[in-house]
């Protein structure tokens, strides 16, 4: 038997103040994005903004529909318009926040599983790990990559066999 040990690396931030201004400006164009999510069902507002390559900024929300896995998260929406608007564009930066009862939530919410996967795609795509920003009333949590959240993965390799 092996064991093996994984770790996760997180900064926390209380404040956006030790924030670059990009990236204080990304976190508000999130929390905009958020407030026009399509959300009847859940109440619950996610928004996302990404930065690619030459400072192109893009927003994107969640999507709900009745038939709930018609739906999509923000993370998703985000980074498919990304790709498909700037198919040559790598996304440096994404910023996720989420809205309930007018208010930003105060813990930060973790991208899906469905959506890290996504994520982990586009790094891969692009051969650049992704900076992921949740941002909450309470606190930022920022990680470097999405294998700090999904470390045990499945990729090109894994369909491969290698």
């Amino acid at each position: 038997m092996n064991k093996k040990e994984i770790k996760s690396n997180f900064i926390e931030y209380h404040t956006t103040d030790k924030l670059s201004e990009k990236t204080q400006n990304l976190l508000s164009r999130a929390k905009e994005a958020a407030s026009r999510a399509y959300a009847p069902y859940s109440k619950f507002q996610v928004g996302a903004a990404v930065i690619l390559e030459h400072n192109i900024i893009l927003e994107a929300n969640n999507q709900e529909n009745a038939a709930y896995p018609s739906g999509l998260c923000a993370e998703r929406v985000a980074i498919f318009y990304a790709n498909s608007k700037y198919p040559d564009s790598a996304v440096l930066s994404i910023a996720v926040t989420a809205i309930r009862d007018n208010k930003l939530v105060k813990e930060p919410i973790p991208p899906c599983g469905s959506c890290l996967q996504v994520l982990l795609e586009t790094e891969r795509r692009f051969n650049n790990k992704i900076d992921i920003y949740l941002y909450a009333e309470n606190k930022i949590i920022h990680a470097r990559g999405v294998e700090q959240f999904l470390p045990y993965n499945f990729d090109i390799k894994s369909l491969r066999g290698d």
